[in-house]
């Protein structure tokens, strides 16, 4: 049941998700709650792989541990409870703190415990631990959506994993060897790029499936703090904690400059409501309403004529688009940050698009520029794609 090839060719972390989202599925791997897709997926399995979790010396050794709050990773969390280890687990999304401790009742038995592991078990049976907790948090366990033997993480895209870590390292809570712990299923395990891989992304050091231990010994750095500049104001408006934690570095002389603070970003959204209706008019291709509704089929919108013929592009993938997102509006954004691709492929009833660049370095710029921005209240997901030529 191992997963199927991923197309020949550069692959971007999203067409990496959906690969292994759709091969759970169709294998009957996945586990509840389903649909996996968009999740950091539950598998036949799971509870065999959390098992091996008591193995491992960083564990045995642990007196704190995190575990996310992922459904996957309840056998980790009960493996915590039962070795009587203080246990922490983000909240979710951040949106209330940073951490729950969970406290199980006195005498608690196995069915207890079992119960403190379980998602209403954590809100029924912890209290908050603040920034001035002192939490030293000695193993991380996350979940993932996709690993490689190497340790390089692919989460499902949202960033929480790679915040909650880089706001433990900024209130002290994690040191540069404090070792991550992820638990997926065998076919989750696969090669992936390392230019994929950004700097802030969370890496692994063990791995640990129905099947397998193992260890990655991978040196490539964690993140070291939070990149404010890659920190979108949606984002900090979802994360109350966030805020706090903004205000002591302001405080302590770093910049905590926010990515659509900087200049080449600055009213971008505000540019796309008042030019909604110019662009409308201005850029709408010939027979092809530029205004046209989500559920309408894929729209190939040439915007450089130059481009036909061209054999050297680079594409770039824009996800997470909100469903009342007009391409128009798209555009204008994309006028707005002077990232105008060639040809922009719009699959609107996908939340997603194409954009195709003949110029390297505008497509990075266009990645960028998009990634994280806020655009209809969604932030967007923007990376490099499998270089492709739609034809029509």
């Amino acid at each position: 049941r191992a997963l199927p090839a991923l197309p020949s060719g550069p692959c971007s972390k999203w067409d990496i998700r959906e690969k292994v989202w759709e091969h759970l599925e169709a294998s009957g791997l996945a586990e509840f709650p389903r649909p996996v897709r968009g999740r950091i997926p539950n598998f036949k399995g799971s509870l065999q792989a959390c098992s091996s979790l008591r193995e491992l010396d960083v564990f045995s050794r642990a007196r704190e541990v995190k575990v996310d709050p992922d459904k996957p990773l309840e056998g980790a969390r009960l493996a915590a409870l039962q070795a009587r280890k203080t246990l922490l687990v983000p909240t979710p999304r951040l949106r209330t703190g940073l951490f729950n401790r969970i406290v199980p009742p006195p005498g608690a038995n196995k069915e207890i415990l079992r119960r403190c592991a379980t998602s209403q078990g954590v809100r029924d049976y912890s209290v908050p631990v603040g920034l001035d907790g002192k939490a030293q948090v000695d193993l991380v366990v996350v979940g993932s959506v996709a690993v490689s033997e190497k340790g390089w993480r692919i989460g499902k895209g949202e960033g929480y994993a790679d915040m909650e870590y880089a706001m433990m390292v900024s209130m002290g809570a994690v040191q540069e060897d404090t070792p991550v712990v992820t638990i997926v299923h065998d076919c989750q395990v696969l090669d992936i790029a390392e230019e994929l891989m950004d700097d802030h992304d969370l890496t692994v050091d063990y791995i640990l499936t129905p099947t397998r231990t193992i260890q990655t010994n991978c040196k490539r750095p964690k993140p070291q703090g939070i990149m404010w500049h890659k920190v979108s104001s949606e984002m900090l408006g979802k994360i109350p904690i966030l805020k706090t934690l903004r205000c002591r570095e302001k405080q302590a002389g770093k910049d905590v400059t926010l990515r659509d603070e900087h200049p080449a970003l600055a009213n971008t959204n505000r540019a796309v409501i008042s030019n909604k209706k110019v662009m409308a008019a201005n850029t709408q291709p010939q027979g092809a309403p530029s205004s046209a509704p989500v559920g309408q089929p894929h729209m190939e919108i040439p915007v450089n004529p130059k481009f036909e013929g061209s054999d050297t592009i680079s594409t770039v993938y824009v996800g997470n688009l909100p469903g009342s997102l007009r391409v128009s509006e798209l555009k204008s954004t994309l006028r707005e940050l002077q990232v105008i691709p060639a040809r922009l492929n719009w699959q609107g009833a996908q939340h997603r698009a194409f954009l195709h660049y003949r110029d390297q370095g505008t497509a990075d710029r266009a990645v960028s520029s998009l990634q994280g921005l806020s655009l209809g209240g969604n932030a967007l997901r923007a990376e490099l794609a499998r270089s492709q030529r739609n034809k029509g």
